[in-house]
Parts: C-alpha cells; structure tokens; sequence
C-alpha cells in the first residue's frame, strides 16, 4: 500500500500543517480527525488497515489531514469570535490547498468528506460550504449543531451566538440559505451519517436529517447497536460504507 507523508508551510493558518495519503488511486476522501487529534489518528484507529485491500488495489485514496480544533473550538481561552476567526483560515487551508493538492494529478477526481466524532462535524460543515467542490461526505457519530450541549459535550461557543456561529452550525443554517446555486450543488450531495442507536448524539443527527430532507438533499443515517462511539465501532462502520 503506498504511504506517503507531506507537510508544508500554510499560510493560510500560518504555520506547518501536516498531513497523510494512503492509496494510489480510485475516489478520494478528505479525512478529518477527531477532536484535537492529528493527522495520523485514522491510521492508529486501525481504520487504514480496515480499508487496505481498497487503498492496494487502487480504488480508493485517503488523505488524513490535521485538526486545529485545539486553536478554535476547543481554545476556551479565547472569545468565540476569535475562535471561528482560527476556524475560518482552518477552512481556508483546506479548500485553497489541500484541495488543490488532493486534485494536482486527477482536476476531475470525486471528492468525498469523512470523518468520526468532530471530524464528522468538519466533513458535513466543509461540505455544505463548499458543496461545488465535494460529491459524498461520509460522517460517523458526529453531531452537526455544536451549541446543543449534551452529556460531557457542552456548547462549544459558551452561550455566545451571532450570525457566524449560525454559518458554522449545519442544523440551524440549512433553513436559512436563499441561493439556489448552492441549494443546487446541496442536492447534488450524497450523506451518509452512521451512529449508535444509543449514542448521545442521536437526536441531532435525526434533526439535521429532517433538515436534510426539507432541502432535498439525498442521505441515509445507519444504525449500529448501542453507544458505538469508540474506534471499533468505526471500524465496522468503515468496512461496510466504505470497504465495499
């Protein structure tokens, strides 16, 4: 299985960014951390070795980039104006350069979104604001309205609310857009969502797929039995959506 690591500097975040490519070929997929991991947790999941005879025989990449969620949701220290300020050029790097790197030997290639935890919540958010540039967003146990405080998963923007913290809350800003281009390029999306049956996280995948379904955008949510919030989990979430 080729393997190959690149890093660069950003300047869009304004440092070094780092990231991981599995595969040689077939559709790719942009995969994201979960919360405050790095670029190489997909692989310490076992989730590459999951997808190895896909990666070895050609037919699918991955491209495990890192998270800055330490530097905006997750920096407490900062006001949320200032942490959706470090979100947004995370988003910038991401579209204006790993993008293009994704694309660089294949402009056609299909794109696809994915990741566990927070990462499902970056895969969907990438996706919807930029629906022109990915076909599939594959999301597992994710939760895609970041104000809805839940368990030990508290309001990630501390109460405070404003017009940028409704356009990086998928649940609440798909009723609010006007544009029918991006509405168009919405319905052109596939969304897999996968979780537990118990997972806490539940009742806001089932909100944002009646969301979804208001604005004709094709997804599914798959149910596996109990919490399945865990690594394992994932693995067979990973073997069935994306092994096959």
């Amino acid at each position: 299985m080729k393997r190959e690591y690149h890093k660069w500097w950003s300047p869009h975040v304004g440092r070094e960014m780092e990231l991981l490519v599995y595969g040689h070929g077939g559709p790719r997929l942009l995969v994201f951390p979960t919360r405050k991991h790095r670029f190489h947790e997909y692989e310490s999941m076992g989730m590459v070795e999951v997808l190895r005879p896909r990666l070895e025989q050609g037919t699918l990449q991955l491209f495990c980039v890192d998270s800055l969620d330490a530097e905006s949701f997750y920096a407490r220290h900062l006001p949320p104006p200032q942490r959706l300020v470090r979100h947004h050029a995370y988003e910038k790097y991401l579209v204006r350069e790993v993008v293009p790197f994704i694309r660089s030997d294949a402009p056609a290639a299909e794109l696809t979104t994915h990741g566990c935890s927070l990462g499902a919540f970056h895969a969907v958010n990438l996706a919807l604001h930029f629906p022109h540039l990915f076909r599939r967003v594959i999301a597992f146990s994710g939760r895609y309205d970041l104000t809805w405080a839940i368990e030990h998963f508290d309001d990630l923007f501390s109460g405070y609310r404003d017009d940028d913290v409704t356009e990086n809350t998928p649940l609440q800003y798909l009723g609010t857009v006007s544009c029918e281009r991006i509405r168009t390029h919405w319905r052109r999306l596939n969304i897999q969502l996968a979780l537990g049956d118990s997972d806490p996280f539940r009742p806001n995948n089932e909100a944002f797929g009646r969301a979804l379904a208001e604005q004709g955008i094709p997804h599914t949510i798959h149910y596996w039995e109990g919490r399945a919030h865990d690594p394992a989990s994932w693995r067979t979430m990973a073997a069935r959506l994306l092994a096959g």
